[in-house]
This record gives C-alpha cells, structure tokens and sequence, in this order.
C-alpha cells in the first residue's frame, strides 16, 4: 500500500475503532503495558513522549510515576484517539499528561527535549517504522531511553488470520508486514540502526481471552486495525468475515469463551550519554 494511503487508512480507522478500543482491549493489552514501564522505569520529574498513545493506557500510568514536576505528551495520528485521551485524564486527573494529534514518523518536536520515548503498540502500522524510531531518537536528550511493545511472531498468534480474512474482501493489503517487526531480532535492529544501543528484548506469551464469538469478533473487527474495512462491509460481508475468523480461531474454543494464544515483544533501549 502507498505511504500515504496507508497513514490515512490508519487515522480513520482508529477514529472509528475509539470507542470500542478501551473497552475490548485494555485488559488483553495490559502485561505487556506493565512490562514495558517497568523496564523503562520512570523516574520523578522526567519528560515522556508516548507515540500512539490511543486512549491513554500507557500516557495516563506514566504520568503517575513522573509526578507533579514531570509531564507526558500523548501523540497519536487519530483525533478521535486524541479527544478520548483527553477526556481521560479530565476524568482521573492529570495536570501532568496532555496530548496531541501527531504523525510519528514527523515529529513536530524540537531536538532532545525528552527524557523518555515510548511506544506501546503503534510501530506495526505505520509506513516505515524505522523512521519512527529514528525521530524518537532524535527528540531525546543524551542518555535518553526509548520503550517499544509491539506484537510477536505471526505463528504465535492466534488471532493472525484476521488480516488474509479482511484482504480478501477488500483486495489490499489492510496491515502489510504488521508482524515483521515481531519476528526474531528485527525490532532489536531497528534500534541499533537509529543509534540506540544497551538494547533489551523481552518476549511475553500471553491469551487472549473472549466471553463469547461477538466478542472475539467485535475486538477482532471493530475495536482495532481493520475498523475502516468493516465499516464499509455490508451485513453479509460482515457475516462471512466473521464466520471465518471464528473457524480460524475454533481451535481455542471452549464452550462459548475463546482463549486465543499471543506474543508481545517488549524492547528498550537508550541514546549514548555525552562523551
């Protein structure tokens, strides 16, 4: 898919997946977001950036740990995103936690204003992903630390087929590569490769876990990547992707719950301190 077809395809569909997003993936996303800020560790009054912020489950947490003389700048490519995570942290309040509509492969930032670069979850869908990495760099002090979550090996989720599922229908490629950056040491090396180094990868298999198949489906379809596909599904399509996806998934039935096997891979890494 063309760079900027797929930015754009990426911020409407998360305008369309806010508000289902919190409620159906908050729980299943959860290790891995307590992984990745126990690894980074925050320290009190430092500034944070969180990249692909969503809704504010990674933005929010950290902003505790900086406390009152720290800050975190949320900044995610949907507004609907963005306006979620705002009213958030009206509602759990958070002087220290704003946030903003961003691209992250431009950051609109100035050079090493940040002590800390975090982002859980968003690298899989952006054009060039090594980019990103290399502007969370850029906008970090020396010594500075970066923290990454994204998805693990396509073989190790169970979810995996939704994507082939989705390109059928729609004849392009909705997520392409979405787990290359899972596989091996890749994400390791996108590091290394924007300068980064004392890189730690940590891999956490987890289960994905389902009440019943609308549940399955709705996170699958609704709450997450293929959201703007599946607004323009009409009722039989919609049908016929979802009957598929629950024959994929079948094996982890039991009775009406699903249990779905996963892989997150958690690495962080830090900007050489000056000389």
């Amino acid at each position: 898919m063309e760079p900027r077809l797929q930015r754009r395809v990426q911020r409407y569909g998360w305008d369309l997946a806010a508000d289902d997003y919190e409620t159906l993936w908050q729980a299943q996303l959860a290790p891995a977001q307590a992984l990745l800020l126990q690894q980074v560790a925050l320290a009190p009054g430092e500034q944070v950036l969180d990249l692909a912020c969503g809704t504010g489950l990674v933005s929010l947490p950290a902003a505790d740990r900086v406390g009152a003389r720290g800050h975190v700048l949320g900044a995610d490519l949907s507004q609907r995103m963005v306006d979620a995570a705002r009213q958030r942290a009206l509602v759990h309040p958070q002087p220290n936690a704003s946030f903003v509509r961003m691209d992250a492969e431009q950051l609109d930032l100035a050079d090493g204003g940040f002590d800390v670069a975090l982002c859980a979850f968003g690298l899989m869908y952006l054009p060039e992903p090594e980019q990103a990495v290399r502007e969370m760099a850029r906008v970090l002090r020396p010594g500075g630390r970066i923290g990454l979550a994204v998805w693990g090996e396509r073989a190790r989720c169970g979810w995996a087929a939704l994507f082939p599922i989705v390109d059928a229908e729609v004849a392009s490629d909705v997520c392409p590569l979405f787990f290359r950056l899972g596989q091996a040491d890749t994400l390791t090396r996108v590091c290394t490769g924007a300068g980064l180094h004392a890189v730690q990868e940590h891999r956490l298999a987890t289960t994905l876990h389902y009440a019943n198949a609308d549940e399955a489906c709705r996170a699958a379809f609704a709450g997450g990547p293929v959201a703007l596909a599946w607004s323009r599904f009409d009722t039989t399509v919609r049908a016929r992707v979802c009957q598929r996806y629950l024959e994929a998934i079948e094996p982890w039935r039991d009775g009406p719950r699903y249990a779905v096997p996963a892989e997150f891979v958690v690495v962080t890494a830090a900007l050489p301190a000056r000389p």
